[in-house]
C-alpha cells in the first residue's frame, strides 16, 4: 500500500478505485465517467492514461491524460503533482479542460513551459437541470437523428466545431476520427436535429452519460435562423428527452461571454452550478 503523497498511472485493477473518486461529483466528471465506464482503465480502450494521486495510501484525485488533459477532483497538491508528470512527459492533449479552480492552477504551473496557449476561457459556467422548465414548449420538430441522415447532419457538426473552437475538426486526418465520433452519436441515439427540407435548423448531442447525469453537446442553430428562439425550444425538446431516456440529471457548460445561450438555458430549466475552464492549443 502507498503511504505518502505519490502520483502513478492507474492500471485495470483501479477501476472500482477510480469510479468511487469519479462518481462522488457525477454532474462534472459525466463526460470523463462516460469514458471510464465504457472502456475501463486500459490505456488503449481509454484513448489514454489516468494518472491518479494517493495520499495516505488512498486514491484521492484523479487526471484524464488522452486527447484532454483533465484534472478531477483534483486538491492543490495533487495538481502540481499532475503539473509535475505531464512536464515530463511533454504535450500530448490539444486542450486542458475541468473545474475552473485546479485547471487555472494546472495551467498555471504549465504555461511556462507548454505556453502560450491558442485560446484561454477562464469561466465557462456550468449548468445542469433535473426538470424541465414549464416556461418554454419543446420544438416538437426536434428528433432523432437516423444513420441514413449523416450526409445531412454532418455538415452541422463541423460548422458547430469549427465557429466553436477555432479550428476545423477535419484538419489533419481529413475528419476521420470526427466523422466516427458523429457517427457514434448517431447510431447510440443521442443526437438530435430539426431538418427542414434537407437541411439542419437546430441539433445538440448528449455527448457523455451515464446512470447519474448525462452532458449535452455541440448545441448550434444554422445562421440564418438565429434570434428566432429556435434555441430555447430545440433545447427543451432535447432536454425532454434527456431526463426521460438517459439520466436525472442534464448539464451542460458554456463560455461566460455567450450572454444570449447561458439566457435560454435558463429559461429551458438550467441552473449554474460551478465553473469549468478550457485551454486550446
Amino acid at each position: 500500500m502507498l503511504t505518502q503523497s505519490s502520483t502513478r498511472v492507474l492500471e485495470p485493477a483501479d477501476l472500482g478505485a477510480a469510479l468511487a473518486v469519479l462518481q462522488s461529483a457525477p454532474v462534472e466528471n459525466a463526460f470523463v465517467t462516460a469514458r471510464v465506464q465504457a472502456a475501463g482503465l486500459d490505456p488503449w480502450r481509454l484513448g489514454g492514461e489516468m494518472w491518479g494521486w494517493y495520499s495516505e495510501g488512498r486514491l484521492r484525485s484523479l487526471c484524464y491524460a488522452g486527447a484532454n488533459l483533465v484534472p478531477i477532483c483534483a486538491t492543490p497538491e495533487a495538481v502540481r503533482a499532475f503539473a509535475d508528470r505531464a512536464r515530463r512527459v511533454g504535450r500530448r492533449c490539444s486542450s486542458i479542460v475541468g473545474p475552473a479552480e485546479p485547471t487555472a492552477l494546472l495551467w498555471s504551473l504549465l504555461e511556462p513551459h507548454w505556453g502560450p496557449a491558442r485560446d484561454v476561457r477562464a469561466q465557462q459556467p456550468l449548468m445542469a437541470a433535473e426538470k424541465p422548465s414549464a416556461d418554454v414548449d419543446p420544438d416538437p420538430g426536434v428528433r432523432r437523428v437516423r444513420r441514413d441522415e449523416m450526409d445531412v447532419i454532418m455538415p452541422a457538426c463541423v460548422a458547430m466545431f469549427t465557429e466553436e473552437v477555432g479550428v476545423s475538426p477535419l484538419a489533419g486526418d481529413g475528419g476521420l476520427l470526427y466523422q466516427a465520433r458523429v457517427a457514434e452519436l448517431v447510431g447510440s441515439g443521442r443526437a438530435f436535429a430539426r431538418i427542414d427540407d434537407g437541411k439542419v435548423v437546430f441539433k445538440a448531442e448528449i455527448g457523455a452519460a451515464t446512470r447519474q447525469a448525462c452532458q449535452i453537446q455541440g448545441v448550434w442553430v444554422a445562421p440564418e435562423h438565429r434570434g428566432k428562439g429556435l434555441s430555447k425550444t430545440g433545447m427543451a425538446a432535447v432536454l425532454g428527452y434527456a431526463l426521460a431516456e438517459v439520466a436525472p440529471v442534464v448539464s451542460l457548460y458554456v463560455n461566460d461571454y455567450n450572454t444570449p445561450a447561458r439566457a435560454a438555458y435558463r429559461r429551458v430549466g438550467f441552473q449554474e452550478v460551478g465553473a469549468f475552464m478550457s485551454v486550446l492549443f
